[in-house]
């Protein structure tokens, strides 16, 4: 883990959006980096698009380590 500098004004972001959300600050802040960084690599995206493909990935992710979870499940 590394420690990362940002402005005050993206912290004060951080901390109204995360306690919106429930969300801890750091939750947030890697929220935004993954839908920033597939943003980037997928141009072509948009938000909603995004987010489901973050949904399917963790879908996946809890099937392979053994644990059988629904789609409808895991995205309420």
């Amino acid at each position: 883990m590394g420690i990362v500098k940002i402005s005050e004004p993206m912290h004060e972001n951080l901390r109204l959006t995360s306690a919106a959300l429930s969300r801890s600050i750091n939750a947030q802040a890697e929220h935004w980096l993954r839908v920033g960084m597939l943003a980037e690599l997928n141009p072509n995206l948009r938000y909603a698009e995004i987010c489901q493909l973050l949904i399917q990935a963790e879908h996946q992710s809890a099937e392979d380590a053994g644990f059988p979870v629904s789609l409808s499940a895991k995205a309420a």
